[in-house]
């Protein structure tokens, strides 16, 4: 799923309006529909700030939202900066490898 269609699903979730959530997030309808449509200039495109406020404003999950942005989470970001060289090896494997590896995780 993509960014947009993930804030609309969750704006329609929510029983806002894109009217009503430009509203509490301060911007403007159109601003609300490119992001909805995926029509939004690179340099428009939300930033970490703006996705923290619209994942509160639909009680959404701050880090899905961000992935979604092609944005890293703080927390991920911190984790990598960590152990560089076992998120490089982990990006390297292939399917069957990697879902052996979330198996094994979700076991312990």
């Amino acid at each position: 799923m993509r960014f947009g269609e993930r804030v609309r699903q969750l704006r329609t979730d929510s029983h806002f309006k894109q009217s009503e959530l430009a509203a509490r997030m301060d911007v403007s309808i159109s601003y609300i529909s490119k992001v909805e449509n995926g029509k939004l200039h690179f340099g428009d495109y939300p930033s970490e700030k703006f996705i923290h406020r619209l994942a509160s404003e639909l009680k959404a999950d701050e880090d899905e939202l961000l992935l979604l942005a092609d944005k890293v989470p703080s927390s991920i970001r911190k984790r990598i900066r960590q152990r560089p060289e076992l998120f490089r090896r982990i990006a390297s494997m292939d399917k069957r490898t990697l879902d052996e590896l979330e198996s094994a995780i979700e076991a312990l």
